[in-house]
């Protein structure tokens, strides 16, 4: 058994040596790089190792009615702080108010490893340093050297991670698992002046991430579609308001599911905090809509064997043919809305576990981008979002975007400065077509999407 094992199973024994009901103990180790290049200058360089554990500890409340719960953690494992962390959990947890919903998963657990799901990559681990600083800098060259209207940039960056997690519980359960990630972005500047003589300048960029480097797009196509998609955004004009057919690209389309994950997470709903309260078994999309949380896709980057409480990972429906079938829970959240967990509780060594997705994604469809494009007689094609419009109380989504005109099934001009709105409610049900370009390129993802129609306020 390894030290950090080890130790991580002594901690949780001596909480249950001083009156714990249950406890568990989450360990960290991680190596992270970062490297940004601005003009082919290094301007950021980080190469960092570090470790750290968090102390979950729950009383029985004198009255048995619920659990009393404190959290701690500490990034120094020596024996007298791993000893000071243990009592003053112990003695924090006496103190709170006890919850009837709190505790650790019911069913004992058994020593759960990474069961072949492609977490970890040995092509990130063995990296050296001079190539990650090569990459970004070759990336930003070919961005730099595409166009003479690309006249700056904005920094290209490579990042990389390599981790172990360990996670025990007073109820037997142990469980291990390394993984890896890494990644390469570039963001240029393009310049143009317009008929008045005025200098406009516009930015865009593209990254690819993966858990195997391997697997990574190279400097020279990162370089070049962050320099397409650059230029494309030159001569952006206004539109005028207009109410029309909207497709969203995978970026952008992969925002909306951020604000759906808000929405079907277990906290939210039992706070009646959702659009999507008490609406389990019930239509909240098109028919074409299935959306799945994943857990074990292998070499998903949001893959893991077992959840923040040892419960083993899985795949959840979430959305089958346009039907809520689940929200995401971690053990609380179930206990609170009478269900069973998803496991989808999420931890970081400071705080207790809370609720996130693995690899939730849009199932893809059978037409390709261009078919949707081509659908569409007067519309926009978003290609990038701002603003922070979203209420996933009310549905109510308001955001700024920027794209192309689409104008007899053809992409004609760039506009920006316009405004999109509705309500998720109705977005949802009014997606009448998803492509088959998913790409898993991070935890959410998403095809291209379209969406009858939306309110466009321009000039």
């Amino acid at each position: 058994m390894s030290e950090l094992k080890q130790l991580a199973q002594e901690i949780v024994a001596a909480a249950i040596q001083q009156g714990a009901a249950a406890a568990d103990c989450f360990l960290v180790e991680a190596n992270d790089f970062l490297v940004t290049v601005r003009r082919q200058e290094i301007e950021t360089l980080k190469d960092s190792g570090s470790k750290g554990l968090g102390l979950r500890v729950l009383f029985r409340a004198r009255d048995g009615a619920g659990l009393q719960t404190a959290t701690a953690h500490t990034s120094d494992l020596s024996a007298a702080s791993v000893k000071r962390l243990v009592e003053d959990t112990v003695t924090m947890a006496r103190v709170t108010s006890a919850d009837d919903c709190a505790g650790l998963p019911e069913e004992s657990g058994s020593l759960v490893r990474e069961n072949g799901l492609h977490m970890f990559s040995d092509s990130v681990a063995r990296l050296e340093a001079e190539t990650k600083i090569r990459w970004a800098k070759e990336s930003e060259k070919f961005a730099l050297d595409y166009d003479p209207r690309i006249i700056n940039s904005d920094g290209s960056s490579f990042r990389s991670s390599v981790g172990r997690v360990i996670l025990t519980n007073s109820n037997g359960f142990t469980g291990e698992y390394r993984n890896t990630n890494c990644s390469l972005e570039t963001v240029p500047v393009a310049e143009e002046k317009d008929a008045q003589g005025r200098t406009l300048m516009q930015r865009d960029g593209w990254y690819s991430k993966s858990i195997d480097y391997r697997k990574l797009e190279s400097p020279q196509v990162v370089g070049t579609k962050a320099a397409q998609r650059t230029l494309r955004r030159l001569g952006a004009r206004k539109i005028p308001t207009c109410e029309v057919p909207v497709i969203f690209d995978p970026m952008t389309a992969q925002t909306l599911l951020e604000n759906l994950v808000d929405a079907v997470s277990g906290s939210a709903i039992y706070r009646q905090a959702s659009f999507l309260v008490g609406k389990l078994g019930n239509p909240v999309a098109s028919e074409c809509v299935t959306i799945v949380d994943d857990g074990r896709l292998p070499g998903g980057l949001g893959t893991v064997p077992f959840d923040g409480e040892g419960v083993p990972s899985q795949t959840t429906p979430v959305i089958e043919r346009g039907v809520l079938r689940n929200y995401l829970l971690n053990c609380y959240a179930a206990r609170k809305l009478g269900l069973r967990t998803t496991g989808n509780s999420t931890r970081e060594i400071a705080g207790s576990p809370r609720i996130g997705p693995t690899n939730f994604y849009l199932k893809p469809g059978t037409q390709a981008p261009g078919e949707l494009i081509e659908s569409v007689e007067r519309g926009v094609y978003v290609t990038d979002l701002i603003g922070f419009g979203v209420n996933v109380v009310t549905g109510d989504y308001s955001r700024g975007a920027s794209g192309q005109w689409i104008e007899n099934g053809r992409l004609t001009f760039p506009f920006e400065e316009v405004t999109i709105a509705g309500n998720l409610v109705e977005i949802l049900r009014s997606i009448v077509a998803v492509a088959n370009d998913l790409e898993f390129r991070d935890e959410i993802s998403s095809p291209s999407l379209k969406i009858s129609k939306m309110m466009v306020s321009g000039s």
